[in-house]
């Protein structure tokens, strides 16, 4: 996803109203986000379908990678050997 530019990814919600077919396809063809302000304040976010898949991906992976340094910190590890062994049992042993 692109950085914002303040010069040209600010919109007033008015503006935006009146000319979203427009802003939708510049969102499509330029992938950056554009930020709709209300009263000269930011109000929302908008952003394209592959940027929010993005961000959500991300955002997955880093509350798994947190996930798995708690667990490492709690001590709920085991040795790799034991995970292969599950692996092997649960599916069978080895492929190919």
């Amino acid at each position: 996803m692109r950085a914002v530019r303040v010069s040209e990814n600010f919109i007033p919600v008015s503006e935006f109203k009146a000319q979203a077919a427009d802003w939708l396809r510049k969102l499509a063809e330029t992938d950056a986000p554009v930020v709709v302000t209300q009263k000269g304040k930011p109000a929302g976010v908008l952003l394209s379908p592959r940027a929010f898949d993005e961000l959500t991906e991300q955002a997955r992976f880093v509350s798994a990678a947190t996930e798995g340094l708690a667990d490492a910190e709690a001590g709920r590890v085991r040795p790799h050997a034991d995970a292969v062994q599950r692996m092997k049992a649960r599916f069978g042993g080895t492929q190919g």
